[in-house]
């Protein structure tokens, strides 16, 4: 299956402190959002991929904010079954081709799509979706390129995914509304399984 087709959100997830992402993962597939992103923005984010490829195993864990070949490596070895980058470049593109698992490179601009279009890809991660045009700028990619395929993500919020889920080139989005920080902090996980089934219900 296309990591574009697992769910209707992608929870794109910042986690501190390692105890808390199995906690976390449990909560989110409860809530019917099996797919999770753990961004590598933190010291404790290998951990806690490590924790829930380990201990959820319903979960389909993956690493966000890839950005080096060093990243692709770590991420794997930690466990995640799938990779997410914020923008695509020749090497980065090459380290995530040869990972052997799926990846979603980054894309903002329609030439940066045709690059990727050109080496055989067709899902990306269109990021920072709305500062770059949202879905106007979607839906015009759709005329030309008809064939690719999206998970946008960036400022996205409840209200809006469904705009951009009624796009015929979008197969998912991504969130950072599912796991608020003050949740986090509080271990409030059923909060956050309630914001999970919320989204999983958008398809």
């Amino acid at each position: 299956m296309s990591l574009l087709d697992i769910a209707p959100v992608i929870p794109v997830v910042v986690i501190d402190d390692p105890e808390t992402a199995v906690p976390l993962a449990n909560a989110l597939v409860r809530g019917g959002l099996p797919a999770i992103e753990v961004t590598l923005r933190t010291a404790g984010a290998l951990k806690a991929i490590e924790r829930i490829a380990a201990e959820v195993p319903e979960a389909v864990i993956g690493a966000g904010t890839i950005r080096t070949g060093a990243d692709v490596t770590a991420a794997v070895n930690a466990g995640a079954r799938f990779l997410v980058s914020p923008g695509s470049t020749p090497a980065l593109l090459d380290a995530m081709e040869g990972s052997g698992v799926p990846f979603l490179p980054g894309v903002a601009t329609a030439s940066e799509v045709l690059a990727l279009a050109e080496r055989g890809l067709t899902e990306m991660k269109f990021f920072p979706a709305e500062p770059a045009g949202g879905l106007p700028y979607l839906k015009a990619l759709g005329g030309p390129l008809a064939d690719v395929r999206f998970c946008p993500t960036g400022g996205i919020r409840l209200a809006t995914a469904p705009d951009y889920l009624a796009l015929p080139n979008v197969g998912c989005v991504g969130g950072t509304w599912l796991t608020p920080a003050d949740a986090l902090a509080t271990g409030d996980y059923a909060r956050i399984e309630k914001l999970a089934a919320e989204a999983a219900a958008l398809r």
